[in-house]
């Protein structure tokens, strides 16, 4: 007596389960995700964010000193008995920034505006016919091969016709205006200053952050110790927030997890 054997489905069940694995793993990347914080979240409720600490630039994580080409450092000498020291930029001394250590204000002033439209329109009609009227008698058994009675002179009848229009607009409009005072944590061999400013202000549970770092030229400082930015070499500058309406301002973390992972 033979017994029949039921055919092995063990593949398709292998793969469902690496399916749900994965569904598995995204679900408990985006649960760690939202516990890394939530512990600090819970204790801060009912208080005011706090500020950061002052601390020297130097110091912080991920700072790395600017390295920039720099043009042949001079060996000029002082004359004796003299009031002029060789290389001086003025007579006189002022208060400008000009060591390490020394503040002065960056004044941002942005005022960008930018417009732009594009439309495209493009249409496209085509058509084909081909016949085959003779053709040493075949084309008489045409009708035996196909199931429906043809005439040879029009055996194909091609017809095409395509439109597209696209029409696209950007339309920005940026105004800042700001003042910051910055550190100059830098000289240059050039003389130029590298310069790193961080304010901070609260209001109610919301607090408020402006960076600006850069390379500026000492010449640049007016008098009253202030620079713009357009004066700013590499100049790094931002204006943003934390707090509870930052906070309802930005997705889930499950959300961001999945805008990222899915490709659909």
């Amino acid at each position: 007596m033979t017994t029949a054997r039921t055919p092995r489905t063990s593949a398709p069940a292998r793969t469902g389960r690496r399916f749900g694995g994965a569904h598995v793993a995204v679900l408990s990347l985006a649960l760690a995700l939202g516990a890394c914080n939530a512990g600090e979240r819970i204790a801060n409720i009912g208080k005011a964010p706090d500020l950061s600490p002052i601390n020297n630039p130097t110091q912080t994580e991920g700072y790395k000193p600017v390295s920039m080409p720099m043009p042949p450092v001079r060996t000029d000498s002082r004359a004796p008995n003299s009031l002029w020291k060789a290389g001086a930029r003025a007579f006189f001394d002022d208060q400008r920034a000009k060591q390490v250590g020394d503040i002065l204000t960056v004044k941002v002033t942005i005022n960008d505006r930018a417009q732009i439209n594009n439309r495209t329109n493009r249409s496209r009609t085509n058509s084909e016919k081909i016949g085959l009227d003779g053709f040493f008698g075949v084309e008489n058994q045409l009708g035996k091969v196909l199931a429906e009675p043809i005439d040879p002179g029009s055996l194909v009848d091609l017809g095409s016709s395509t439109s597209n229009v696209g029409q696209g607009g950007v339309q920005r409009t940026e105004a800042v205006a700001i003042s910051i005072a910055a550190v100059v944590t830098q000289i240059l061999p050039n003389g130029n200053l590298v310069i790193n400013g961080r304010q901070e202000m609260r209001v109610n549970y919301e607090v408020r952050e402006i960076l600006v770092a850069g390379v500026v030229r000492p010449e640049d400082i007016a008098g009253d110790n202030s620079i713009p930015h357009d004066k700013i070499a590499e100049a790094r500058i931002a204006y943003g927030g934390r707090g509870q309406i930052s906070d309802v301002q930005q997705p889930r973390y499950g959300t961001q997890v999945m805008d990222i992972l899915l490709p659909f």
